[in-house]
């Protein structure tokens, strides 16, 4: 889970579009997983040079994220989006993905693959387990995981050499960091290289020096969210007070409910089952009162608050 900041000061020198000189060896990017933070992956490396495939189990899947990339690229464009960003540069990256339902298609020709599928243990070490055998040698495997470790699934990958973590803020032309972390076994010139993709692709890189469950932002952001819930679950306030009471005492320009609903409440109901029983029962509400109905945050249009009309962010 990843915080929204305020656009006019949290973007740290993001990139444009890239010339040949900027281009790192990881250039032909696979990106597994369209949905709101994978498409922002996925997009802001085409965007910066990167030859993309956006991968997804169907074609359902397919014909939404295609509404989100031109969503991302109309984004760019508006004052909360990419300064610099032009008709002509958001053109030539959505030129530059293509999309794919077939996974050893979407990886043949792949020097990086960005895992970006739901949370699940079982799912992301289940989808390890096939890519493994269709891999190109050379192919470095990243997992954009906000919560598992990467020593959770490096066994899965067949090559814990080159397999890491490389996580993404949400909002990711603007609230542009990227946590680098790898396991003992993570070679430390693939380690370089997805640094030097990460800034190649307007990224602030994160070099974590050894494997911390959160990263560095989750690790602070986390026991934010995990309080504001608790007051709800309690029933001490509402998320309108709690967010106000964190707006106005601390000057920043979200609070915690806010924030859920820009990470998005699956990802929110995901993490929370995981928690202990609090956590459990903030993930029953949460389901009960808002997923059930269709309501998955600020990307729906309804989620703790209503939206004029669902974001592609």
């Amino acid at each position: 889970m990843t915080s929204p900041l305020d656009p006019a000061t949290a973007s740290h020198d993001s990139a444009t579009a890239s010339d040949p000189a900027s281009a790192t060896p990881l250039s032909r990017v696979t990106v597994l997983g369209t949905g709101v933070l994978g498409a922002q992956i996925a997009f802001q490396a085409a965007y910066t040079g990167s030859d993309v495939v956006a991968y997804d189990i169907g074609d359902e899947q397919i014909a939404v994220a295609r509404a989100r990339f031109d969503g991302l690229a109309a984004t760019y464009l508006t004052p909360q989006g990419l300064r610099g960003a032009t008709e002509e540069t958001t053109r030539e990256a959505l030129r530059r993905v293509t999309f794919s339902t077939d996974l050893a298609e979407a990886v043949a020709d792949a020097d990086l693959v960005v895992e970006a599928v739901p949370e699940s243990l079982e799912l992301k070490r289940d989808l390890y387990a096939r890519l493994a055998p269709l891999l190109p040698e050379r192919t470095v495997l990243a997992t954009n995981s906000s919560t598992l470790l990467p020593s959770d699934l490096v066994d899965a990958t067949g090559r814990p050499e080159k397999f890491l973590a490389l996580h993404f803020a949400n909002l990711i032309w603007v609230n542009n960091t990227a946590e680098v972390m790898g396991t003992p076994a993570t070679s430390p010139e693939v380690f370089r290289a997805v640094v030097e993709f990460a800034r190649g692709m307007g990224m602030v890189p994160i070099e974590l020096k050894k494997e911390q469950p959160g990263y560095v932002l989750n690790s602070l952001l986390v026991p934010l969210l995990n309080a504001a819930s608790a007051l709800l679950v309690k029933g001490v306030a509402d998320p309108e007070t709690v967010d106000t009471t964190w707006r106005i005492g601390t000057g920043a320009p979200f609070g915690p409910f806010q924030i859920m609903d820009v990470v998005g409440l699956r990802t929110v109901h995901a993490v929370s089952v995981a928690g202990g029983p609090e956590g459990r029962a903030f993930a029953e509400m949460i389901q009960r009162d808002y997923l059930d109905r269709g309501a998955t945050g600020r990307e729906s249009g309804e989620g703790f608050y209503s939206y004029p009309a669902p974001s592609a962010e």
